[in-house]
């Protein structure tokens, strides 16, 4: 245990540590020899999805950090740190997604110091059910920039020239989806632990943790 969250608090200072090599990430090909021949992505929506990015890499983050609590030797709560491992994981994956989908969109071609930041983060002595709380209000703000998103790329035209579909899709059958299955999930596991600390105080937490 002691291992896992030592490699987790290295894993939060190398991220740091690479974003002074981040700001110096630019494209060094001539701007004559880029193809110019993409398909407009709409401004607004492009900017909303790189804001979209960071909203994932600050979820991902602030899992990640929930995850080094539960594992320290003072919480040891193995089923807490598995299960933000796994959120961050998971969030990490969608940003990913995010950034490969601007790529595909050739909207990548110029620079990518500014598309992701390190985040600052909440770090502080969360209790099983405050963290599960704090990742389901994490969660719904995910889920409400998702759907902005998606509002932005629908664009205001009648005619529906400004209505990007593919990306409006894409974002509506796969991000929706499993934002709302695991918000769900987290809601579920907020009322099965209240009634487990109800029924047996601190050892419901305990037990809790051996079931997650």
């Amino acid at each position: 245990m002691m291992k896992l969250s030592a490699s987790i608090c290295l894993l939060v200072v190398l991220a740091v540590a690479n974003q002074a090599q981040a700001d110096s990430l630019k494209c060094n090909i001539k701007s004559n020899a880029v193809f110019k021949g993409w398909p407009d992505m709409k401004r607004p929506c492009i900017e909303s999805m790189r804001k979209q990015i960071q909203k994932e890499i600050f979820a991902s983050t602030q899992y990640l950090a929930m995850a080094a609590h539960f594992a320290t030797d003072t919480v040891n709560r193995p089923g807490f740190t598995e299960h933000f491992i796994k959120a961050a994981k998971e969030e990490r994956e969608h940003g990913a997604k995010l950034v490969e989908y601007l790529s595909m969109r050739g909207q990548l071609t110029d620079t990518v110091n500014n598309l992701i930041s390190v985040p600052t983060v909440d770090v502080r002595k969360w209790s099983g059910l405050s963290a599960l709380e704090a990742a389901f209000k994490l969660e719904t703000e995910v889920t409400n920039s998702i759907r902005a998103l998606i509002k932005t790329c629908e664009g205001t035209a009648k005619n529906g020239e400004d209505n990007d579909y593919h990306l409006v899709d894409y974002l509506t059958g796969v991000y929706l989806e499993e934002q709302l299955t695991g918000q769900r999930e987290l809601a579920g596991q907020i009322t099965t632990l209240e009634k487990m600390m109800s029924a047996h105080g601190e050892l419901g937490e305990f037990l809790f943790d051996k079931n997650m």
